[in-house]
């Protein structure tokens, strides 16, 4: 089963929204998956680089142990997961059958 997320469509009709599923095909999520990682690969990386300068600025014994407790610190305050990229794309297909409507 593919992704899908429900998006609110309102109407002058109604003053409840009509709830519209929108789905990804595979190829669709393949893509979305791809830019996650691509996108938490190079978060990662930041975030090793500034563990290592939060070690040197606070002159802490570096190890490497420490570097990657404190990369995956940051790495989880700033990461953005699968899901996000999976609902922006599925937003992105709603506003567009919103528009072609």
């Amino acid at each position: 089963m593919g992704f899908s997320k429900n998006f609110p469509k309102t109407s002058d009709k109604s003053v409840y929204p009509k709830w519209v599923e929108v789905t990804l095909s595979e190829d669709e999520e393949k893509e979305a998956e791809q830019i996650a990682r691509k996108k938490s690969i190079h978060l990662m990386r930041e975030c090793i680089e500034d563990a290592r300068l939060i070690v040197r600025e606070k002159r802490l014994m570096e190890s490497q142990k420490q570097l990657v407790d404190i990369a995956t610190a940051l790495f989880d305050k700033r990461a953005s997961h699968v899901v996000f990229f999976k609902e922006e794309l599925a937003k992105k297909k709603f506003d567009n059958l919103q528009r072609d409507a």
